[in-house]
């Protein structure tokens, strides 16, 4: 009998806007050129994604939205975010390894693997899913929230991102428990 075993990881931790997205995915073989997502450019992010969704047996996303995070915190967020990952694939694996030190509640056994998006190729894979439907989230909402430069931070406290909150104010996707957000609604209540 092989042993199914799924990858967990997560992107959007860091953002002061946006959710949090998890993707789990169960990956019998590697696949070349498959590492941690941060190490890949945009583009080869893109084409071995599209790899991976043709050769895992089961993959799913998970999310935790911006209400979410701002409730719960953004561990509990993640934690969050990547059970609803495992709790849609469509194979019920036998283990799941995560990236990183927390494990989500989840009904099979879990183990967290630091540097585990680096070191094992279904926790790689799924990296590189949740960063590229992330990137693509933004680059849509960049549409619909115009002027923020999501589609080029993604959501992350660059120094842009940081001087256009001060210039506009939030938005309503922005996570106001994070302290830069916290300070531009001061800001903007006090002007």
């Amino acid at each position: 009998m092989t042993i199914l075993i799924a990858g967990v990881d997560e992107v959007g931790r860091g953002p002061l806007a946006g959710a949090v997205v998890a993707a789990a995915v169960i990956l019998e073989h590697p696949i070349e050129g498959v590492t941690d997502s941060k190490k890949l450019t945009a583009i080869k992010r893109e084409q071995l994604a599209k790899l991976i969704i043709q050769k895992a047996q089961s993959f799913a996303y998970g999310r935790a939205e911006v209400e979410e995070i701002d409730q719960l915190n953004i561990h509990q967020a993640t934690l969050l975010a990547m059970k609803r990952a495992v709790e849609g694939l469509s194979i019920v694996p036998h283990k799941i390894l995560v990236d990183g030190i927390f494990v989500p509640d989840v009904t099979m056994p879990a183990e967290a693997i630091i540097k585990g998006d680096l070191l094992i190729h279904q926790i790689a894979a799924a990296s590189i899913l949740a960063k590229v439907a992330r990137d693509a989230e933004m680059v849509a909402l960049d549409q619909v929230y115009p002027g923020y430069g999501f589609a080029d931070h993604k959501g992350y406290p660059t120094p842009m991102h940081r001087r256009l909150l001060q210039e506009l104010g939030i938005c309503a996707i922005h996570r106001r428990s994070y302290a830069p957000v916290r300070q531009a609604m001061e800001a903007k209540a006090l002007a």
